[in-house]
C-alpha cells in the first residue's frame, strides 16, 4: 500500500485496555469480575467468550511530564506500549551507532535518544550500510512475578512481496535446574492448584543489545519488543479453587508487555 499510495496506514501504536462494562475496578487475575455483568464469578462462567478473555490491560505512555499536553504528545508520536495488566517497564530503541557497551552507561536512555529512535518511530537507510541495532530494557512490576524473557519480533516484506515474520529471543532469564515437589521452597513453577508462584525463576530486570542478523537494507521492515513474565495463575485458577471445580481452561498465563513497532524504510 505504501508503494501504491505513498503512505503506510498500518503504522499505529499499541496500547492495552480492560474493555470492561461493569463499572468495577476488578481487573486483576485474582479479583476478576468479568467484562460484563453476566460474567461475574460463578461456577458456570468459565466457558465461551469469557473463558478466553484476559482480566486486564494497561496503556503505558512515555511522556516527559505528567500533563495532558505531554501525554497526548507521546500518544501522537506513538511512544506507547501495552501490557496485559502487569506494570512492566519497557524501553525499546533502534539505531545505527549503538554499541553493547552502552548498556553499562548510567545515561543509557539519554544515549539511546541521541543515537536512535524510540518505539513508535521511523528509521531510514544508513549511508554506512550498517546492520540495524537495538536496545531493549525491561523491569518487572514491583508487586508481580519476575521476567522470563525479552523477544524482538521482526516483520518484513520480502523481494517477492510476501509478508514474513520472525521471533528472536534476545534476553532470557536463568531457570533453576530442578523442582522438588515435596519441598515448596525449591519449586519455582506456578501452581495451578494453590494459585501461587515462586520467583526463584526469572529476573527482576532484563536488557539486551541486538543486531538483526538478517538485515537487508533494501527491504521494508518493522520491529517490536515483547516481554514475558514467568507463568502465574490465571483467573480460572482462582475460580476453580473458589468453586471447587476442575476447569479444562488454561490455568496459567504469561503476563506480558509489548511495544509499539519501529519501522525501517529503505
Amino acid at each position: 500500500m505504501e508503494s501504491q499510495f505513498g503512505i503506510n496506514p498500518f503504522k499505529v501504536g499499541l496500547i492495552g485496555s480492560t474493555d470492561t462494562h461493569t463499572g468495577l475496578a476488578t481487573a486483576e487475575e485474582d479479583n476478576f469480575w468479568g467484562g460484563l455483568a453476566y460474567e461475574e464469578p460463578s461456577p458456570y462462567r468459565a466457558r465461551g467468550y469469557t473463558l478466553n478473555s484476559g482480566s486486564a490491560g494497561y496503556a503505558a505512555v512515555w511522556a516527559d511530564s505528567n500533563t495532558r499536553e505531554a501525554i497526548f504528545s507521546a500518544i501522537k508520536r506513538k511512544e506507547v506500549y501495552a501490557t496485559t495488566g502487569t506494570r512492566i517497564t519497557l524501553r525499546f530503541f533502534a539505531g545505527w551507532d549503538f554499541q553493547a557497551s552502552d548498556l553499562d552507561q548510567p545515561n543509557l536512555v539519554e544515549l539511546a535518544y541521541k543515537k536512535g529512535v524510540p518505539m513508535g518511530g521511523d528509521i531510514s537507510r544508513s549511508q554506512n550500510r550498517k546492520p540495524l541495532s537495538f536496545f531493549v530494557t525491561a523491569t518487572k512490576d514491583p508487586i508481580e512475578a519476575n521476567l522470563e524473557k525479552i523477544q524482538i519480533i521482526k516483520g518484513w516484506q520480502d523481494k517477492d512481496g510476501i509478508l514474513q515474520e520472525k521471533i528472536f529471543d534476545v534476553a532470557v532469564a536463568p531457570r533453576i535446574k530442578k523442582c522438588v515437589k515435596t519441598d515448596e521452597k525449591n519449586c519455582s513453577l506456578a501452581s495451578s492448584q494453590a494459585g501461587s508462584y515462586s520467583n526463584k525463576d526469572g529476573s527482576e530486570s532484563l536488557q539486551a543489545f541486538w543486531e538483526d542478523p538478517d538485515f537487508d537494507a533494501d527491504e521494508y521492515s518493522f520491529y517490536y519488543a515483547r516481554v514475558l513474565q514467568i507463568p502465574t495463575p490465571r483467573w480460572t485458577t482462582y475460580d476453580a479453587a473458589l468453586f471447587n471445580k476442575d476447569y479444562s481452561a488454561n490455568q496459567l498465563v504469561n503476563e506480558r508487555a509489548y511495544s509499539s513497532p519501529i519501522w525501517y524504510s529503505p
